[in-house]
């Protein structure tokens, strides 16, 4: 049996985070949380591109994807269930549109949008400090890019 390795090797590497504006207590913590990881991860170029809301994620995921400029991409957002059916119908299409991008860019492309019941869960969730999604986040990205890597090396 032979096992890959998945210790990523961070330095010299590019990361862009696209993080929606809308629900921003929300998305700035998971930012924090998730510039955090991948400093500590050793990772020194992240660049940072805003977005109006998480519909808006696929399509900029897509275009940074594209751009052949980084080695991840992570979508951060937050949708958070209301007393209409908006939720169900943004946090389905940003899901879908993620996961298509996913499969089909060339680079890792992770997904850290929150969908919680109510916005406590939300700021808890993306709390650096308590379940830091953001960080988890992108530990997964740094991870799947090091898998990529070692897969192509055989």
């Amino acid at each position: 049996m032979k096992e890959i390795d998945c210790r990523p090797e961070c330095e010299g590497r590019r990361v862009a985070v696209a993080v929606a504006r809308f629900n921003a207590e929300v998305t700035e913590r998971l930012w924090t949380g998730c510039r955090d990881a991948l400093e500590t991860g050793g990772v020194a170029d992240i660049t940072r591109v805003n977005v109006p809301g998480a519909f808006e994620l696929p399509l900029t995921c897509r275009w940074l994807a594209e751009s052949e400029r980084f080695d991840a991409v992570i979508a951060l957002g937050a949708v958070v269930r209301g007393q209409t059916a908006h939720f169900d119908f943004i946090s389905a299409e940003c899901t879908r549109g993620l996961g298509q991008i996913a499969l089909e860019a060339r680079i890792p492309v992770a997904f850290g949008v929150l969908t919680p019941e109510n916005a406590e869960q939300a700021l808890e969730r993306a709390d650096p400090v308590r379940k830091n999604k953001g960080g988890e986040v992108a530990l997964a990205a740094l991870e799947m890019m090091a898998l990529a890597e070692a897969i192509a090396r055989g």
